[in-house]
């Protein structure tokens, strides 16, 4: 899926998305900016920010001597962080449309280089991510943090495998997309330590997040129209759409999966360069 076919996705999904940041990017927003120790004062560049969910706790943390840039490509998550800072009266925090692999910081950002790097749930979503990172940890100061959160392996597993079964027995020329192979590759804490590692990266520390949601309906479906997977439902008709929902939630049952696993991997490193 190419970067303007997932913007549209994540657009498209908005509504969806913003009812799961209470029980999933929330927590692992914030989860990475405490582990991220930010201090008053500092500089912090969040890429692939979404709504917002490490961005805001970021701001707080940082408070108003410090700044947060808050960079993705998706419109309608960029307003819902927008509001949401507005609401929290959080000044110190912009969000901004634009392309992270392309981004340079502007001259807000004290001596032209960041004190900290985020990027939550959203390493998937940067076109050639090794690459990206790389450049992206060239923005900043000579000491520096570096943060990430990845799902854990198996994590949204059964939720996937029971939507791809729904759309192959009711479209079966549409799939799901694969999965995002930098986060593949990310999905355990001994691979997301060697990948930080690789840049340069020391003092790595990576925790485990648990998050077990209780398997509801509603909770299931937003987890289709508010991630990639919704992409292959865009250009289905809405009957289609209907009975695919309903198919779907009937595999989970079938399944007896009583519980989402939602669990991530949250990282953090110093960076000297």
């Amino acid at each position: 899926m190419g970067a303007d076919d997932l913007t549209a996705v994540r657009n498209a999904g908005a509504t969806e998305f913003s009812r799961l940041t209470p029980t999933v990017w929330g927590p692992a927003g914030a989860a990475l900016a405490f582990q991220l120790r930010l201090r008053p004062g500092e500089s912090v560049l969040d890429v692939c920010c979404g709504a917002g969910a490490a961005a805001l706790p970021a701001a707080a943390a940082v408070g108003p001597t410090g700044l947060v840039h808050a960079v993705d490509r998706a419109d309608d998550l960029l307003e819902l962080g927008r509001l949401a800072a507005s609401d929290r009266a959080l000044h110190n925090i912009d969000f901004v449309r634009a392309d992270a692999a392309a981004w340079e910081p502007p001259s807000s950002v004290p001596r032209g280089r960041y004190d900290v790097l985020s990027c939550s749930h959203g390493v998937h979503l940067l076109p050639h991510p090794t690459a990206a990172v790389a450049r992206l940890v060239r923005l900043l100061r000579p000491v520096a943090k570096v943060g990430v959160t990845v799902w854990r392996r198996g994590a949204l597993d059964q939720v996937g495998s029971a939507f791809a079964d729904a759309l192959a027995r009711l479209a079966p020329g549409s799939r799901p997309p694969d999965p995002p192979t930098a986060s593949a590759r990310l999905d355990t804490p001994d691979a997301l330590r060697s990948w930080l590692t690789a840049y340069g990266a020391g003092s790595v520390e990576v925790t485990e997040l648990s998050n077990l949601l209780p398997t509801t309906p509603e909770l299931a479906w937003d987890l289709v129209l508010g991630t990639a997977l919704r992409a292959p439902l865009l250009a289905l008709a809405a009957d289609t759409v209907a009975a695919v929902r309903v198919e779907f939630l009937a595999l989970l049952t079938e399944r007896d999966v009583e519980v989402v696993d939602a669990g991530t991997l949250v990282a953090t490193a110093v960076v000297v360069h």
